[in-house]
């Protein structure tokens, strides 16, 4: 892992995102060639660039399980994490555009990445959006053994002991890592980044005492939540979640966050060059495995709702993520080498 200092690094700040989607299929292709037309002819590789176990690993293994049981070829994860995501989506962008290799992308490499490093190893040009899956808050969540029980409490603690709390992230430039930079800026607190590679090494080092508190995605730290082994204080969409409504939004605690919202989400890229007809038939298995009941019923449990779209829809909302975070970071002057 590798430790930076806030001040010595970070200077930004993080607007609040993210939108259900909903939609039909591809526009002009019908729905009996989406769902029957195009199958794979060998292995799928599904490109997960962050380490398992946080939701982009979680999204990735559910649609893989999902193609390997109705295209009947078997789609096997490769987790490719480092570099905020980076390295993963840059081993996609050079693959083969033939369907064999989906991207299971989120908010980082595919929004906020463009504007965050200088010398990105790849352009938004160079993937086909397919549709979004998943999307949900962060939660703030520290070590049982920290002296605070509400949010109100945490900011009292981290402001009488500047700089001594540290907060793992699952990588440079991630939506959690954001998601702490602003809340500092806002409450004029400072602490230290302890980056980790993906969202699961993040959370065993914050379950171990390595770290005392991090902003992860509600979606993976769910469990470690309602087993005890974290403390959530408070979640950062503009609402209470409905799988934790005693928790409150971190805008209701201060007023110095008023306007503290971010939300995540997790969905399937193609490299550009991937025939329409691989894209929708790719879209069409995201639309089915979103309506099973036993999805809906996963998100819950994940405290994430279900953000499905047509290509068209999928493309423009991430156009429009990665515009408005390049403001919030320029804005900010907050700029890094990637690798």
């Amino acid at each position: 892992m590798k430790v930076l200092h806030r001040r010595a690094l970070l200077r930004g700040t993080s607007g609040g995102l993210g939108i259900a989607l909903a939609g039909g299929l591809l526009p002009g292709l019908p729905r009996a060639r989406a769902q029957e037309g195009w199958r794979p002819s060998q292995t799928v590789r599904v490109i997960v660039p962050a380490a398992a176990g946080g939701t982009t690993d979680i999204m990735g293994r559910l649609l893989a399980n999902h193609l390997t049981q109705h295209w009947g070829q078997a789609a096997v994860v490769e987790n490719k994490s480092g570099a905020g995501g980076t390295i993963g989506t840059a081993e996609v962008v050079r693959a083969k555009p033939d369907g064999h290799t989906i991207l299971l992308g989120n908010i980082g490499p595919q929004a906020i990445a463009h504007s965050l490093f200088r010398n990105l190893p790849y352009r938004a040009d160079q993937l086909i959006p397919v549709s979004n899956m998943i999307q949900g808050p962060n939660v703030l969540v520290v070590h049982p053994s920290l002296p605070v029980e509400t949010a109100k409490d945490f900011i009292a603690y981290i402001r009488a002991n500047p700089g001594k709390l540290s907060y793992g992230t699952p990588g440079l430039g991630q939506s959690p890592h954001l998601s702490a930079v602003w809340f500092s800026q806002l409450t004029g607190t400072r602490a230290t980044a302890v980056h980790y590679r993906g969202a699961g090494p993040s959370m065993m080092g914050l379950v171990a005492g390595e770290v005392q508190f991090s902003f992860d995605n509600l979606t993976s730290a769910m469990v470690q939540v309602r087993e005890g082994r974290v403390r959530a204080l408070g979640v950062s969409s503009a609402e209470r979640n409905p799988q934790l409504p005693d928790l409150p939004a971190m805008r209701e605690v201060a007023p110095e966050l008023a306007n503290y919202e971010v939300n995540t989400w997790f969905g399937a890229f193609y490299p550009a060059g991937t025939p329409e007809a691989v894209v929708g038939a790719l879209n069409a298995q995201i639309k089915a495995l979103l309506e099973l009941p036993e999805t809906k019923k996963r998100f819950a449990e994940m405290g994430g709702v279900s953000a499905y779209g047509t290509p068209a829809q999928y493309a423009a909302f991430v156009r429009a993520e990665t515009e408005k975070w390049g403001e919030v970071l320029k804005r900010e002057g907050l700029q890094l080498d990637a690798g």
